[in-house]
């Protein structure tokens, strides 16, 4: 072979060598590709049936997914008992200091809260042990006397029962924290106390004094329920079906109640003074013990076409467990009152829904809500209904707690207004008073 021949084939072969072995490399990368591709789709499968197994246990509750935050239970009372651990709910009322009266005749040296008292007496329905039970984070004591005390000793003997709320708030100070602001209901939940603070029941305290108005505030009263069964000379009561509200001195004791920061009351009132007052307060009203009237058309109770003013005045209703305000009738159950509380979130929204038991103020009361340890029953109720953790946070403190900020927020915004002194007139013609 010549030796153009020679370097032509040699030339060739290593042509052809060069191109198998191309050849060869993308075979074998192909493979490599596809090896490659069922690896991964055999890992996918594979984290698939994981995840599918996964979704099954965690359904069934035999595995709980840890987050940042701790787990909560997943049947409804331990959740219940978790969430108000978490966020201790305020009451918006309980008639504990009536009850010592009535009892003890406000002799605190003859009272032991830190005993569980369970059946001691009718209107007994709140310890120190059972409020622990109960989650309690906060609770508006009533000053209440009654309606006979109206034009005579009144004010003297609504200040004494303010006296023994602070009394007992004294004598057991790893319990209790007096507050006056909403910031104090937040630092007595930080420290593990059960915040106490006092609301006035009954209009009739004041004896048309907006001066006395002022004083009580001074003395610790944070709200004033404008009426109790009886008229006040300037508020009609829910016994009085006359299509009387607020005359011109009851809107002055609103607005005097705005400026120094005294939220407003509206419980025990008839449907023409809770409209004029929401027509007039420049701040959102409270009903601290009152539940909804189309479930149970009790005039005490809160009628649809004032719920659906909440939402514009801001206001709350704290939901009342006396049987004859949930059922019309001497029996009640837990779940009648959480149809009240549902009802009301549907009307007002579940910004405007609360809880002002009641406890010590009333002689009968829901099957199984016999005292204040029951509050985690009657969440977990409402649970199991589809209530968020959000809707128990908001029913349980956050609406009352907002309102009381905004309450706030008027006064504060109104501090430069001075003190109204308007007397009442015509002055009531039973009052005992001195002839300016």
């Amino acid at each position: 072979m010549s030796d153009e021949k020679t370097s032509a084939f040699k030339l060739s072969l290593g042509s052809d060598v060069e191109t198998k072995t191309s050849i060869g490399k993308h075979i074998y990368k192909s493979r490599l590709d596809q090896y490659l591709l069922l690896a991964v789709l055999s890992c996918v499968v594979v984290a698939g049936a994981a995840l599918a197994w996964l979704a099954v246990q965690v359904r069934i509750g035999k595995i709980e997914i840890q987050t940042g935050q701790k787990e909560l239970p997943r049947d409804p009372y331990n959740r219940a008992l978790a969430l108000l651990t978490e966020y201790p709910p305020v009451d918006g009322h309980n008639d504990l200091a009536d009850a010592i009266r009535m009892y003890f005749e406000n002799e605190l040296d003859h009272v032991d809260l830190s005993k569980n008292e369970t059946g001691f007496k009718t209107f007994w329905q709140t310890d120190i042990p059972r409020l622990r039970a109960g989650k309690y984070g906060g609770q508006f004591w009533s000053a209440y006397m009654s309606c006979s005390t109206q034009y005579k000793d009144a004010t003297r003997t609504f200040i004494d029962q303010m006296d023994v709320v602070k009394q007992f708030v004294q004598k057991y100070p790893d319990t209790f924290q007096f507050a006056t602001t909403a910031a104090d209901i937040e630092d007595a939940v930080a420290k593990g106390k059960i915040a106490s603070l006092i609301g006035v029941e009954g209009g009739h305290a004041i004896d048309s004094s907006l001066g006395t108005l002022r004083q009580l505030y001074d003395l610790g009263a944070r709200y004033m329920t404008l009426t109790h069964f009886c008229n006040t000379p300037w508020a009609h009561s829910s016994r009085d079906t006359s299509p009387n509200g607020l005359n011109d001195f009851g809107r002055r004791v609103v607005w005097e109640m705005n400026r120094i920061g005294m939220m407003v009351d509206i419980s025990h009132v008839n449907n023409y003074t809770m409209m004029d007052v929401l027509d007039t307060s420049l701040a959102p009203v409270i009903f601290s013990h009152s539940s909804a009237y189309a479930l149970c058309n009790n005039p005490r109770n809160v009628p649809d076409n004032v719920l659906r003013r909440l939402p514009e005045n801001g206001g709350v209703v704290m939901v009342n467990f006396y049987p004859g305000f949930i059922n019309c009738s001497s029996e009640a159950s837990l779940s009648q009152v959480a149809d009240h509380i549902e009802y009301i979130k549907v009307e007002a929204g579940i910004d405007h829904v609360g809880i002002g038991s009641d406890f010590d103020g009333i002689d009968r009361v829901p099957v199984g809500l016999e005292d204040v340890s029951k509050y985690p029953a009657l969440f977990a109720v409402l649970i199991e209904r589809g209530f968020s953790d959000n809707d128990v946070k908001k029913i349980a403190r956050h609406n009352i707690v907002r309102v009381f900020k905004a309450v706030e927020k008027v006064r504060d915004e109104l501090r430069d207004q001075s003190p109204d002194n308007t007397l009442i007139d015509p002055q009531p013609s039973s009052a005992c008073r001195p002839d300016f």
